[in-house]
């Protein structure tokens, strides 16, 4: 039976040049290795790609360095059995005996002897949804610097709006900060501006709004508005965009949301990050692994030093947690259960955290299994272990000074333990 033929090629990749390395094929490993720089305009790149098929490569292996390594993914994606991006901690090399040619033979061998763990790089598809997605958000994140500016020149004028209206930028707290640009208007005739429930605090408007505003807070003031005005239509756009994109996964979508605590924007970012094909991804265990929503393993002399979470991918972990969050926040369900009982242990930081590697595994199956979210409830955990929550429950009882007499209920409901 002849052996499958197979050569590799390390490439070793920055601004303006790549350098690749050809090993010899595994049936002849005495043929010394090739190597070849390029630069990394996308003409070169294609004679880049020429070169290896003339090589008759069918490997190749890329460091990850920053974005450099995209433009030679885009040329090279699709002509090779196996394109694989690397984590640069898997091919360090030792100090003193770094240069390009080494570092790109290097690449290839570790891609020959299959010591290389590959990174999940999704499909052009998905990776344009990142885009979007990625954008979006770093517009709210402008937004809001833009939000906290105008309350500091708010602040700068003596004008204490924040502390009687809990959002100084709603439909109340936008009219009195235009009437303040206006620059015509009293105290008294702003603060009648306030809508709905802000009219019962009608006279601490009165002393907030009466402050030192002088032109040069008015012009400042006028700017920022504008601004946030720009950004808000530009999310709005950006939203349609997406929501066009995503449309024809609106059913998928749809049974995202019906996980207490994901909205529409995170559903968005959950399928932008990890794909609407979750294959890539052995089982739930590999996912909240590669997302980083797992304690860290770091061992050492049979010790266990830290189990700190890694870095991951910061947007899809931003969501999630914010998703947590709002799940903590949702009554009678066992995400939120499942928060109080780990933040009376562990603290409400390690159980957001705890909340949003659930998350990831709840979002993992509706995806893979096409299913839709089944409420445990939040007496999950009390049915779990009836006996231990009987016991509980009569310590605490006994604890405040009662006597417990336990008798059987005649009709006992469904969920009763």
């Amino acid at each position: 039976m002849s052996q499958e033929y197979r050569r590799c090629c390390g490439l070793d990749i920055h601004k303006e040049t790549v350098v690749a390395c050809v090993l010899p094929s595994d049936a002849n490993r005495d043929e010394p290795p090739r190597r070849k720089v390029f630069a990394t305009f996308t003409r070169d790149l294609i004679r880049l790609r020429c070169w290896l098929k003339q090589c008759k490569v069918t490997d190749v292996a890329m460091e990850s360095t920053g974005v450099y390594w995209k433009p030679v993914w885009n040329v090279l994606e699709g002509h090779f059995d196996v394109l694989l991006l690397a984590n640069p901690g898997q091919v360090k090399a030792l100090q003193g005996r770094k240069t390009d040619h080494r570092d790109a033979r290097r690449v290839g061998e570790f891609l020959q002897d299959r010591r290389l763990d590959p990174s999940f790089v999704p499909p052009r598809h998905v990776r344009e949804w990142r885009d979007l997605t990625r954008y979006r958000a770093h517009l709210k994140q402008d937004r809001n610097r833009i939000h906290n500016r105008i309350h500091r020149a708010l602040e700068e004028s003596n004008i204490k709006l924040d502390c009687v209206a809990s959002d100084i930028l709603g439909t109340s707290g936008r009219h009195m900060i235009e009437g303040l640009i206006d620059g015509k208007f009293g105290p008294e005739f702003l603060a009648d501006r306030a809508r709905k429930r802000l009219r019962e605090k009608i006279p601490q408007l009165k002393q907030a709004l009466r402050g030192t505003l002088t032109d040069h807070h008015r012009l400042l003031l006028r700017q920022l508005l504008a601004d946030l005005d720009a950004l808000d239509a530009k999310v709005a756009r950006l939203e349609a965009e997406i929501a066009a994109r995503l449309q024809p996964h609106s059913d998928l979508i749809e049974r995202l949301c019906t996980v207490p605590g994901i909205d529409v924007i995170a559903a968005w970012t959950i399928l932008a990050e990890i794909g609407s094909d979750v294959n890539a991804f052995s089982d739930a265990d590999h996912l909240v692994s590669w997302a980083a929503l797992c304690p860290g393993n770091r061992q050492s002399g049979g010790k266990r030093i830290s189990g700190h979470t890694r870095k991951g991918n910061r947007y899809l972990r931003s969501a999630l947690c914010q998703a947590a969050w709002a799940a903590s926040r949702t009554k009678d369900t066992y995400l939120s259960a499942l928060f109080f009982r780990l933040a009376a242990r562990h603290g409400v930081k390690k159980a957001t955290v705890a909340v949003a590697h659930q998350l990831l595994r709840i979002a993992f199956h509706i995806i893979r299994d096409g299913g839709r979210y089944r409420e445990l409830g939040g007496n999950y955990f009390d049915r779990l272990h009836p006996e231990r929550t009987r016991k509980r429950l009569i310590r605490r009882l006994e604890a405040l000074g009662y006597r417990v007499t336990l008798a059987p209920h005649d009709n006992p409901g469904p969920n009763t333990a």
